[in-house]
């Protein structure tokens, strides 16, 4: 049985609290199992944004309750480049969750496909 989406959202948003990161849901999906998208701001001008990994990266042997892969392979970049492509899923998605995080240093917290 998979984790709903609001409580791994809420789990999610306490343990980067309790890291020293500020996040807050900035949009609430489908309780149920809507996709969970994560932006990390360093508070510079730039951002990162993490979205569900393709299906092709969960291994069988091995389920992960949620795995993220990058939007910007590059990294972090322009943050008006992030809220675009925010915006292209959300019409895509009108069910998607987004929790913005604000951590100088850039840290996700999250569990990331393998490159």
């Amino acid at each position: 049985m998979r984790l709903k989406s609001a409580i791994w959202v809420a789990a999610y948003v306490r343990r980067c609290n309790g890291e020293g990161s500020y996040a807050v849901v900035r949009r609430r999906g489908a309780e149920e199992a809507g996709a969970i998208f994560v932006k990390i701001s360093r508070l510079d001008g730039t951002a990162s944004l993490f979205g569900p990994a393709p299906q092709t990266a969960f291994d069988d042997a091995r389920p992960v309750e949620h795995l993220f892969a990058p939007f910007f392979p590059q990294g972090f970049v322009a943050e008006a480049d992030v809220e675009t492509r925010i915006a292209r899923e959300q019409k895509f998605d009108p069910d998607l969750w987004l929790v913005e995080v604000e951590d100088r240093a850039g840290r996700n917290f999250l569990n990331l496909a393998p490159a």
